[in-house]
C-alpha cells in the first residue's frame, strides 16, 4: 500500500489512502461501502492537537482521558498541563520531578498517576523507545506500550491509529467500535470483540477507516 509520510517533531504524519484503495475497501464489504457514503471522509492521522507535541504527551493525554466524558478530561487535563511552563502537557523530565500530589490535586486519579510517572520512568530507562516508534510494527508498539502499567491494548492502539497514522488497526473490545458493528449490520445487541474482528477481517489492510466509520455511526 502506497503511503506518504513525513516527520513532523517526532511524529510520522500518514497520509489518508487513495480514493482507488477506498473504492476497492468499499468493494469488498458493500455494507461498510454504504456507511462510508454517509459519514465524514477518513481524514487520515494525526491532525489537528493529535499532531502536536511529543509522543510521550500524546500517550499522556490518552491515559488522562481514560474513563471521563470529554468537558470532565479537558479540565483536568488543562489543570495539569498548568503544573509546567508552557501549554503541554509536563515532559518526561518534568512529570518525573512532580511529586505525585502536585497529579492528584490536579485531578489525577491514583492510578492515572502511577501509569503517568511509570511511562515517564520507562521512557528516561530506556525500555520505551518512542523515539524510534515509527520503525516499529504494530504488534511490538503494541507490546513495548503495555509493559507500562495502566496501559492495555486500547492505549496502544489508539496511539498507533491516532497519534502514529497506522491504517490497518482494529480495537476490538473498543465499547463504541462494538456499538458502531451493531449498528452497521443492525443487529440487536453489541457483537463480542472476537466477533468484530472477524467481521472486519475483510477490510485488511484498511481496518483504522472502518473503524471511523464505526466511531462515526454512533455520533449523535
Amino acid at each position: 500500500m502506497e503511503r506518504r509520510t513525513a516527520n513532523f517533531r517526532g511524529a510520522t504524519l500518514t497520509m489518508k489512502p487513495t480514493c482507488e484503495q477506498l473504492r476497492e475497501l468499499a468493494a469488498r464489504d458493500p455494507v461498510l461501502g454504504e456507511a462510508m457514503e454517509r459519514v465524514p471522509p477518513f481524514p487520515g492521522f494525526p491532525v489537528g492537537r493529535l499532531a502536536r507535541g511529543s509522543h510521550f504527551q500524546a500517550i499522556a493525554r490518552s491515559i488522562s482521558h481514560q474513563q471521563l466524558a470529554g468537558a470532565a478530561a479537558r479540565t483536568i487535563y488543562g489543570r495539569v498541563c498548568a503544573l509546567t511552563p508552557g501549554p503541554r502537557f509536563p515532559t518526561v523530565e518534568e512529570c518525573l520531578s512532580l511529586p505525585d500530589e502536585a497529579f492528584r490535586d490536579a485531578g489525577f486519579s491514583a492510578g492515572k498517576t502511577r501509569a503517568v510517572k511509570d511511562l515517564a520512568g520507562k521512557c528516561a530507562a530506556g525500555s520505551v523507545r518512542l523515539r524510534s516508534v515509527s520503525r516499529m510494527s504494530d504488534d511490538e508498539v503494541v507490546d513495548m506500550l503495555s509493559g507500562v502499567w495502566g496501559i492495555g491494548e486500547w492505549t496502544a492502539q489508539m496511539f498507533l491509529m491516532f497519534r502514529l497514522g497506522r491504517l490497518d488497526v482494529m480495537p476490538a473490545g473498543d465499547l463504541g467500535v462494538r456499538q458502531g458493528m451493531r449498528i452497521l449490520d443492525g443487529l440487536e445487541e453489541r457483537p463480542a470483540p472476537g466477533a468484530v474482528l472477524e467481521r472486519a477481517e475483510p477490510w485488511r489492510p484498511l481496518r483504522s477507516v472502518g473503524t471511523w466509520v464505526l466511531y462515526r455511526l454512533c455520533d449523535p
